[in-house]
């Protein structure tokens, strides 16, 4: 379905945030910066969720147009 390409783009490009996220947290935490990577570690958390929830409205939507 062409309706559900930008909520299947913008799901692909919260886990991708997410993943950057994490990964540059952890690299600040290794380097003693815990506080900056505190922060981002949180910003991976909060892309994450918000990914899962559109992951959750995708399904749903796939399955209100029969295409599961």
């Amino acid at each position: 379905m062409e309706d559900l390409e930008p909520l299947k783009n913008r799901i692909k490009e919260l886990g991708r945030q997410a993943a950057s996220f994490s990964r540059q947290g952890v690299e600040l935490t290794l380097n003693g910066d815990r506080h900056g990577g505190r922060t981002l570690m949180r910003q991976a958390y909060g892309a994450s969720k918000l990914c899962q929830a559109l992951i959750r409205e995708l399904k749903r939507q796939e399955q209100e147009h029969g295409i599961l």
